[in-house]
């Protein structure tokens, strides 16, 4: 997908340029292209920017360690501000509290804006942060059950020596 010149957006019918979206997207592993649309629209001062798309991933599940396909899919809508003095930080000191109201993308009204990274960050957020490939994965599993009879406990290997040093010693 190519950058939109912000101003060129302006000349366009309804002053909205729609993107058809059948690909990969860089730093995205996906197993299909990111298919869908991506619509944006220039409202004078702000952008609003949507985008309906699917894609398949590959995750591993945090219990089992399984991989499995995830359908990724993305309807949403954002709005991003056109400021001129966005991106600029020469004059910010390093540390500074930033009020809820001042957390909002923006970008240069004479700038650009790149719809396939925009959809990526999109993308990035519906991958799962819990990822288990059941509601009702019980994790890995082991070949044997864990034996809670003194008589003959489970032994790890590793430990076999200090074992045999511990039955020479007195009780």
């Amino acid at each position: 997908m190519d950058a939109i010149y912000i101003p060129q957006l302006l000349q366009a019918p309804e002053r909205t340029e729609e993107i058809q979206v059948q690909e990969f997207l860089p730093g995205l592993d996906t197993l299909t292209p990111v298919r869908g649309i991506v619509r944006v629209r220039h409202c004078g001062n702000y952008l609003e920017v949507s985008a309906r798309a699917e894609a398949i991933v590959t995750c591993t599940c945090c219990r089992c360690l399984k991989q499995y396909n995830h359908r990724l899919m993305v309807d949403t809508s954002e709005i991003i501000w056109l400021d001129e003095a966005a991106n600029q930080f020469d004059d910010l000191p390093l540390e500074r509290e930033v009020a809820v109201e001042d957390l909002v993308e923006s970008l240069l009204p004479q700038g650009n804006f790149y719809p396939s990274e925009w959809l990526y960050e999109q993308m990035c957020l519906e991958i799962p942060h819990r990822q288990l490939c059941d509601t009702n994965c019980e994790g890995i599993q082991t070949n044997g059950t864990a034996n809670t009879n003194s008589e003959n406990p489970l032994i790890d290997k590793r430990w076999a020596s200090l074992e045999a040093l511990k039955k020479q010693l007195p009780n």
